[in-house]
């Protein structure tokens, strides 16, 4: 039978808070009546991660799990927990127990019953440091709102709940976890909702993000605004740009040539004659470029490939 709910967790070196939160999405999931699977996807952890997710399964069934061969990242784990996920919702939650698995009932509410393709959560108050973590991210998603043009308060927080076939309809690589709610409006899912959740102080470990995360994600957020836009009709843009430039070079280097024929005024010892060769020679690079990503575009192979070593109930 297909679950009514699939919780998705990525995981790094968490071998101590799994237990607890297994034990925790059992209780809630059993109080309310859900069918559930778990699936966990350990993201080549150097602990004790991956034995401790065996002794659980054995406990419970509901769980399913992939252990990476070596560390990818959380997109990447986000996306063979989607591929492997089959209920009606899909939540996604961090291992850490930050995230608290009573927010599952209300978020699973707001998909079926309100009819939300997507609910962010929103840890409105936060136990991180204000300094390093708080200010930052508010800076962060301030940026994304106005590039991205969706209302959320916190893009990158780790528990959302989507429509299955959100998830199903979205490709997740490098380090686009952090715009999920981005791709799926550019796939065609713009009922996108936001719930303030609960954040609880870490309990176990440490943070496993810096501050190098910032950065990375203002770029991924250009990337990705560029990729909805243009990554199926590259040319659209480098012609577009290539035809410009090449035009105001052509135009350029005609007025000198007409000026010297006019006035004999030497052609040669003028900027512009250097300018307009410039500008001609970007206008046919950027045609060159947009042939090449067409044919890239065209013939691309899978980038999401990743090295499994172990599985379980999959």
């Amino acid at each position: 039978m297909q679950p009514d709910i699939s919780i998705v967790i990525p995981l790094y070196n968490e071998e101590e808070s799994l237990p607890e939160l297994v034990t925790w999405i059992d209780r809630v999931c059993t109080e309310h009546k859900y069918t559930y699977e778990v699936v966990m996807v350990d993201d080549g952890s150097r602990d004790n991660s991956w034995e401790v997710i065996k002794q659980l399964s054995e406990q419970y069934p509901a769980i399913k799990a992939i252990k990476f061969q070596r560390n990818y990242g959380k997109s990447p784990a986000l996306y063979e927990g989607f591929k492997a996920a089959t209920g009606n919702v899909v939540i996604t939650m961090d291992a850490d127990l930050q995230d608290s698995p009573d927010e599952i009932p209300e978020l699973y509410r707001m998909i079926i019953q309100d009819g939300f393709d997507l609910v962010s959560g929103w840890k409105k108050v936060r136990y991180d440091n204000a300094v390093t973590k708080n200010l930052p991210s508010k800076l962060y998603n301030a940026v994304n709102r106005s590039i991205s043009g969706i209302k959320l308060h916190d893009m990158n927080c780790g528990l959302k709940a989507y429509k299955r076939k959100v998830i199903k309809s979205i490709e997740v690589y490098g380090e686009m976890h952090r715009f999920i709610p981005v791709l799926a409006k550019h796939a065609g899912f713009d009922k996108i909702g936001e719930k303030i959740v609960q954040h609880r102080p870490r309990k176990y470990g440490v943070s496993k993000f810096g501050w190098e995360r910032f950065i990375n994600g203002f770029l991924d957020l250009l990337s990705i605004q560029f990729v909805s836009r243009f990554g199926k009709k590259p040319m659209h843009l480098f012609g577009t740009l290539g035809s410009f430039t090449f035009l105001f070079g052509f135009i350029l280097i005609a007025w000198l040539i007409i000026d010297k024929l006019s006035n004999n005024t030497p052609l040669t010892n003028k900027p512009g004659f250097y300018i307009s060769l410039t500008m001609m020679i970007l206008g046919t690079l950027c045609f060159f470029t947009g042939f090449v990503a067409e044919l890239i575009v065209r013939n691309a192979s899978d980038r999401n490939a990743y090295l499994t070593e172990e599985k379980i109930g999959l």
